[in-house]
């Protein structure tokens, strides 16, 4: 699957794609009905599809202390998009000069220019370009002035309520981690490099695989049921995973340190992708080792029963 940049040219056989049209951070279930429909509209008429995304997104460039959100990396977008039909992922980097682009100019040096498309689907509440005044009827009126075609989508509903990302990092902030996996279709994942770390939990039966939380969201600070699986061999495992800053340990230290059940391999270095699937109980510390490791047992008989 072609990687595109928004600052280039697209190559030849991209152009005149329909391109979905958003961030589409989490790739949830209203994301994936404009890329959808963006995909089948390209598709009926032999064309190429192009899913866009924003990167770094533009809250972190106009607020760039805000704590992490983050529900995937671009990696984990093009995989997605991928796995949806897309022929490619159009990335736009977010600097002071994509903020600064007039509507207009996103529209015909943009879209109809550098990338040669033929229609973009959005979302109904779609903004873009120089302080959001792009917008979907702007879009349709000078894109149609321009040749380009342009469609929308009505938001997804789940239990009265629209499906969003901000729905999602609720529900993960809360310790839902069911919830957020009926919003995006998937379990909520975490991909890391797996490092070396001061190797206590070797010493008390329970080694992990410790990996840096970097710019994704914060679930709920806990112990999980989750599934791990390996990128460079596709092995999935079963296991339970702390998320936090590891209160019975000195000093704190925020990871996320998955224990996988029955395995005794080597995955420093590799890169592995942790699901959430179930909240077992929030971070506690214990008053020593042999309660901590008693708990320990605990979580994961629990786990061990919720991922049979």
């Amino acid at each position: 699957m072609r990687w595109l940049d928004h600052r280039d040219e697209v190559p030849k056989p991209l152009r005149g794609a329909i391109i979905a049209l958003g961030n589409f951070d989490g790739f949830h279930r209203g994301h994936q009905a404009v890329a959808g429909e963006a995909i089948d509209w390209a598709r009926s008429e032999g064309r190429p599809s192009i899913v866009a995304t924003f990167d770094p997104h533009p809250v972190r460039f106009f607020k760039p202390d805000v704590p992490p959100f983050r529900l995937t990396t671009l990696e984990q977008r093009q995989e997605l998009y991928l796995a949806a039909g897309a022929s490619a992922m159009l990335v736009f980097h977010f600097d002071a000069e994509l903020a600064g682009t007039s509507a207009e100019d996103f529209i015909t040096e943009l879209l109809v220019s550098r990338f040669g498309a033929h229609g973009v689907v959005t979302g109904d509440d779609f903004t873009f370009s120089k302080g959001a005044r792009g917008n979907v009827a702007m879009l349709r009126k000078t894109g149609t002035s321009a040749g380009l075609h342009s469609r929308t989508v009505s938001p997804v509903g789940d239990q009265g309520a629209v499906v969003s990302s901000s729905r999602i990092r609720e529900a993960l902030r809360n310790g839902d981690p069911e919830t957020a996996a009926a919003l995006l279709t998937r379990p909520f994942a975490i991909r890391g490099i797996v490092e070396h770390g001061d190797k206590v939990g070797r010493t008390i039966g329970y080694p992990t695989a410790n990996i840096a939380l970097e710019t994704y969201l914060r679930p709920k600070y806990g112990i999980y049921a989750v599934t791990g699986r390996v990128l460079a061999t596709g092995e999935v495992l079963k296991g339970a995973a702390n998320i936090g800053i590891r209160p019975q340990f000195e000093p704190p230290k925020e990871l996320l340190e998955p224990h996988f059940f029955d395995f005794d391999g080597d995955l420093y270095g590799q890169e592995i992708e942790v699901a959430f699937h179930h909240f077992l109980r929030g971070e506690a510390k214990f008053d020593s080792l042999d309660e901590l490791i008693s708990q320990m047992d605990k979580d994961c008989e629990r786990a061990r029963h919720l991922l049979a």
